[in-house]
């Protein structure tokens, strides 16, 4: 029933077939060790190439670091100099507000000193003024002492003429008994020959604008107490000028009495004005007089004027003079009334 093979049936085929499988298997067997090695190559590629980006990514990673650090310390130094800017705006704006308050204290001063340069272009206008004033009433004051001193220089009148202020000084013995105020006859002759001469001149058409007054004024020698002495220089000085200013009087014309009634002031100095000998002792008799004293327009304020100009040399001489003690003497109180100005 079985058909029982032979052993050596068909063996040509057999050896053909192993053969072929046999080289199948082994180039299977190559192609899979060439995809392996392959797969191995392209697998160590990548490893290799993984582990250069690994490592420059590391070095990424540490430049980042140091970027980032340094990026840190830009930022505090940015911090800093934002810090520092900040302070030199608030320092500018401080030095603005400086700046503005100094500009307005410079206006201020600047209009300061165009408002005193005004008052100094002023002021300089005034002391040209008063510089003219002084200049005029010096030549208008040294005009009137020289024809003063003509007038009287060649008469028979015992009279002196101050060459500084221009006073005619009397002596008191031809107009006063001693220790009297009531005038004598020969004063009243002695005046009436005297003021005329003497109005002529003060009241001339080329002086009289220059003429603020005239005072009469009696003087005493230092004997006696200086009230006593004070009322009889005051007593004396209010006759003269009643003798020649009186309603009964008839020395002047009418025009010039009117207008030496404007003029005339008396006064009494009492011994405050004693006249001294050159060995520094009184001279009684020169002391006891009475003087006609007139004073210009203008002259008080120029003569304050001088006087701060000179203040500091003036301050020096009353040093000097203080510091010297007193020239003249003592006030002495006589018992009773005695002679003042004479």
């Amino acid at each position: 029933m079985f058909k029982v093979k032979k052993k050596n049936d068909h063996p040509k085929r057999q050896d053909g077939e192993t053969t072929y499988w046999l080289s199948y298997s082994d180039m299977m067997a190559g192609l899979l060790l060439c995809f392996v090695l392959i797969i191995a190559l392209t697998t160590l590629h990548s490893q290799m190439k993984f582990d250069l980006k690994e490592e420059q990514l590391a070095g990424k990673e540490k430049e980042l670091v140091v970027q980032a650090s340094e990026l840190d310390e830009q930022k505090k130094v940015v911090a800093t100099q934002k810090e520092e800017l900040e302070e030199q705006q608030a320092k500018l704006a401080s030095q603005r507000e400086l700046l503005l308050t100094q500009e307005s204290k410079l206006n201020s001063q600047e209009e300061t000193l165009n408002e005193q340069s005004r008052l100094l272009a002023e002021l300089q206008e005034i002391m040209n003024t008063q510089q003219a004033k002084l200049d005029r009433i010096i030549g208008v004051r040294s005009e009137l002492i020289e024809e003063l001193k003509k007038e009287f220089s060649g008469s028979n009148l015992n009279i002196k003429v101050d060459e500084k202020t221009g006073a005619i000084t009397m002596d008191s013995s031809i107009l006063f008994e001693y220790n009297k105020s009531e005038l004598k006859d020969s004063g009243k002759d002695f005046l009436a020959e005297f003021l005329p001469r003497y109005a002529n001149i003060l009241l001339d058409d080329k002086y009289r604008e220059y003429v603020s007054s005239i005072s009469i004024e009696g003087h005493t020698d230092t004997k006696g107490n200086y009230l006593f002495n004070l009322d009889l220089s005051l007593k004396r000085a209010y006759s003269v000028a009643a003798y020649c200013l009186g309603d009964n009087s008839t020395i002047l014309s009418g025009d010039q009495l009117s207008e030496m009634r404007e003029l005339v002031s008396t006064d009494g100095k009492s011994y405050t004005d004693p006249v001294y000998n050159e060995d520094g002792t009184e001279n009684s008799e020169a002391s006891r007089r009475v003087e006609f004293l007139f004073t210009l327009k203008d002259e008080d304020m120029i003569r304050e004027m001088i006087e701060i100009l000179n203040e500091q040399e003036n301050a020096t001489s009353a040093a000097e003079i203080i510091s010297a003690g007193p020239t003249v003497p003592a006030e002495t109180e006589a018992s009773g009334p005695s002679d003042g100005p004479g």
